[in-house]
C-alpha cells in the first residue's frame, strides 16, 4: 500500500479560487489554526511572519490565516504586500518559526493560495505539508470554536515597513557591482514587486523605467508579467536601443524573465546559462553543476556541457530543483519558467529580484549585452500543449495514451525529447516536445495530446 497523497498542497502550497473551499472564510481559518498547532507542538513561543501580494483577496485571506494562527499561541506579525521570497528571506533571517505568503504566483486575479516556509526559510517538505493537510482536515471536521467570529480581527496591511525595508537593504548588499550605467525597464505584473522593486532598484543606482506597478486587486498578471514576457519584449523593441534589459515579474516576483535590448525575450534557460558560466569563472559553481528541470531546453544542456559543466534534471517545481541542488551540493539551479536559485549565497528559494540584479552584474562584469551572453544557445524547438482533463490517473496506466508517448519517443530515437506530466496547480495535461524540426514537434505533441483528449479530456 502507497503513502498517502496530498489533497490540498499542491507543487506551490494550497491554491484555488478564492471564496471557494480550501480557500473560504472558514477553512483559511483553520488553516492557520492547523499551522499554529504545528508551530506550537515544537516550539514554546512560536513566531510568524505573513505576506501578501496585490489581489482583492489576498487581505482578508492573510486576516484569517493570522487569526487562525494568533488563536492558539503563535506571535503573528505581517510584512504587508511583499515578494515570495522576502517572507522565505524574513523567516529565516529574523528567525521566525515560519512564514506564510497569501499569492497564487502569475494564476488569474480570482485564484489565491497559501504557501508555507520553514523557520530556515525553506518550502516544507511534501511530508510536513501532509501531516499539516491531515490536521487542516480534523479541524474541518471538528472545528472546536466558532471559527473565529469570537476573536478581534487583526488587519494584516499595511504590515510592518521596517520588515519590507530589511528585505529590500538586503538584497541590495548582495550587489557587487556598479549597476548605475544600466537602463532597464521592470514590468512588475501589478503584483507584489510593486512594493519591492523601485525603492531596490534606485537604492542600486539602477535607472529603470515602470510598467504595469499600478495593482488594483483585479490587473495581476493581466496581459503582463512573466505569462506574458512579449510584454516586456514588445515596449523594448519600440524604445529601439533606449533600454539595456527588460525585466519582468510574475506575481508574487519569485522568478523572472528578460528580454534583450532588441526586445528578444530569455527565459530562465539563458538566465542558468550565463549565471553558470559567470559563476564558474569565479569558481562560485560548485563541482560544475547546474540543476534545471525536465522542462529545460536540450539546446541549454548542449551549451553547458560546451563549458564544462554538467547539467542534472529534476522534477517540474522549484521546491524540487532545490532539493537537487541540496543533495547534489549545487549552487546554481532553475527553472526555463524563471525559476532561478542561487545558493552560493543566503537564499533559499527563487527570487526574481536577485535573479534581475545577478544578471545586470554579469552584464558588468562582463562588459557584454545579454545578447552576446547567450549568443551560442541554440533553442530546440520546443512545443508545450495543455488538455484540459477530468482526473489525474498515471499516463502508464491508460494504454491509448502510453502507447503514444511511446511511438514519439521512438521517433524522435534521441534526438529530441517528450515530457508528459500533469500540473500542480491546475486540472492540465502538459505536453512538451523538443525536435530538431519543427514540423515534427507539432505533430508529435498533437499525436500525445489528442491520445490524452480522447482518454481523460474534461
Amino acid at each position: 500500500m502507497g503513502s498517502p497523497t496530498r489533497q490540498l498542497f499542491g507543487t506551490d502550497g494550497i491554491r484555488g479560487i478564492a471564496g471557494e473551499f480550501p480557500l473560504t472564510v472558514e477553512s483559511t481559518y483553520l488553516i492557520g489554526r492547523a499551522l499554529g498547532h504545528d508551530l506550537v507542538r515544537s516550539k514554546p513561543k512560536p513566531r510568524a511572519v505573513v505576506g501578501q501580494d496585490t489581489r482583492e483577496s489576498s487581505a482578508w485571506i492573510a486576516d484569517r490565516v493570522m487569526l487562525g494562527l494568533n488563536s492558539v499561541g503563535v506571535e503573528v506579525h505581517s510584512a504587508g504586500v511583499i515578494t515570495t521570497p522576502g517572507v522565505a528571506y524574513l523567516a529565516r533571517s529574523r528567525k521566525y518559526s515560519a512564514g506564510v505568503v497569501i499569492s497564487a504566483s502569475h494564476n488569474p486575479w480570482t485564484d489565491n493560495g497559501i504557501k508555507i516556509f520553514s523557520g530556515d526559510g525553506f518550502k516544507l517538505p511534501d511530508s510536513h505539508e501532509l501531516a499539516i493537510e491531515q490536521e487542516i482536515f480534523g479541524l474541518l471536521k471538528n472545528p472546536q470554536d466558532p471559527v473565529g467570529a469570537e476573536l478581534p480581527a487583526i488587519p494584516s496591511l499595511p504590515g510592518e515597513a521596517k520588515l519590507r525595508r530589511d528585505y529590500i537593504e538586503w538584497l541590495a548588499a548582495s550587489a557587487h557591482a556598479d549597476l548605475s550605467r544600466l537602463r532597464i525597464m521592470v514590468d512588475c505584473a501589478n503584483g507584489a514587486a510593486t512594493a519591492e522593486a523601485p525603492e531596490l532598484f534606485r537604492t542600486c543606482g539602477v535607472e529603470a523605467t515602470f510598467i504595469n506597478a499600478t495593482p488594483d486587486g483585479r490587473n495581476i498578471n493581466e496581459s503582463c508579467g512573466a505569462l506574458h514576457p512579449e510584454t516586456i519584449g514588445h515596449a523594448i523593441a519600440e524604445k529601439n536601443g533606449q533600454f539595456d534589459l527588460g525585466v519582468t515579474f510574475d506575481g508574487d516576483a519569485d522568478r523572472a524573465l528578460f528580454s534583450d535590448a532588441a526586445g528578444k525575450v530569455v527565459n530562465g534557460d539563458g538566465v542558468l546559462l550565463l549565471a553558470a558560466r559567470d559563476m564558474q569563472s569565479r569558481g562560485a559553481l560548485k563541482a560544475s553543476t547546474v540543476v534545471a528541470t525536465t522542462m529545460s531546453n536540450m539546446g541549454l544542456e548542449i551549451a553547458l556541457r560546451n563549458s564544462g559543466i554538467r547539467m542534472l534534471r529534476a522534477s517540474v517545481g522549484d521546491k524540487y530543483v532545490l532539493q537537487e541542488m541540496l543533495k547534489t551540493g549545487a549552487t546554481l539551479g532553475g527553472e526555463q519558467s524563471g525559476h532561478v536559485i542561487f545558493r552560493d549565497g543566503e537564499a533559499t528559494t527563487g527570487d526574481g529580484l536577485l535573479t534581475a540584479l545577478r544578471v545586470m552584474e554579469v552584464m558588468v562584469r562582463n562588459g557584454n549585452s545579454l545578447a552576446e551572453l547567450i549568443a551560442d544557445l541554440k533553442i530546440f524547438p520546443q512545443t508545450i500543449q495543455n488538455v484540459r482533463v477530468r482526473e489525474k490517473i498515471p499516463f502508464a496506466e491508460v494504454p491509448e495514451i502510453q502507447r503514444a508517448i511511446t511511438a514519439a519517443e521512438r521517433e524522435l530515437d534521441g534526438n529530441g525529447r517528450v515530457v508528459v506530466r500533469y500540473s500542480g496547480t491546475e486540472s492540465l495535461a502538459r505536453v512538451m516536445v523538443e525536435a530538431e524540426s519543427e514540423a515534427r514537434m507539432r505533430s508529435l505533441a498533437q499525436g500525445i495530446a489528442g491520445a490524452i483528449q480522447r482518454a481523460l479530456g474534461a
